[in-house]
């Protein structure tokens, strides 16, 4: 298979289980949800301990590109496992793995895209980059910081306050918008369009 021919693999993550699907950990799988509902596809159990969507991002024709959207079933800090497994069956170069993930260090709602770089503390990523290295992009969906003394793992693990709430299907929405961007026309092209 020709690198050209090789689809990306976006990855949502989050924790699986209704009690965590509002939390502000689980931002990737909202975006994963709303990636899916637009390439019109349904979720499907994998062996890599994960649930797939398989299709195209982009116009039919030369222009579209075949994407592979999963959410890990694994916990958070679980999920480089599920991610490399599926790396390996669908053979993906890991310049065409992106991880959408919650960022405390990232007023609400702001993004920012970028390639490589440290885990910041985030389980999901410290995972990720223990199994295949950090040379991966990130499309960071910021969360802000708890207030006052709340410890952050209850902050991360809580639903998004009802004053969030408001803005959060505009932020689901233009995080998936940034998606597509980088899987369509590159890295630089979607941060200059969607880093804020």
């Amino acid at each position: 298979m020709s690198d050209d021919a090789a689809p990306w693999l976006v990855v949502g993550l989050g924790n699986p289980g209704a009690e965590y699907a509002g939390n502000r950990h689980n931002i990737g799988f909202m975006v994963a949800d709303l990636l899916a509902e637009r390439m019109r596809g349904k979720f499907k159990a994998h062996k890599a301990r994960a649930q797939v969507v398989e299709g195209r991002i982009g116009a039919p024709g030369a222009g579209s590109r075949r994407v592979v959207v999963a959410k890990p079933l694994s916990f958070m800090n679980l999920s480089g496992g599920p991610v490399t497994a599926l790396r390996d069956f669908y053979k993906v170069p890991l310049e065409r793995v992106v991880a959408v993930h919650d960022e405390l260090d990232i007023d609400y709602p702001t993004l920012r895209l970028k390639w490589g770089g440290g885990d910041n503390g985030h389980n999901g990523l410290k995972s990720m980059t223990k199994a295949m290295g950090p040379d991966y992009h990130r499309v960071r969906c910021g969360i802000g910081r708890p207030p006052g003394r709340m410890q952050v793992a209850d902050f991360v693990l809580r639903d998004f306050s009802s004053v969030e709430r408001k803005e959060l299907d505009w932020f689901v929405d233009r995080a998936a918008d940034a998606v597509e961007c980088l899987v369509q026309e590159g890295l630089e092209r979607a941060q200059s369009s969607y880093n804020s």
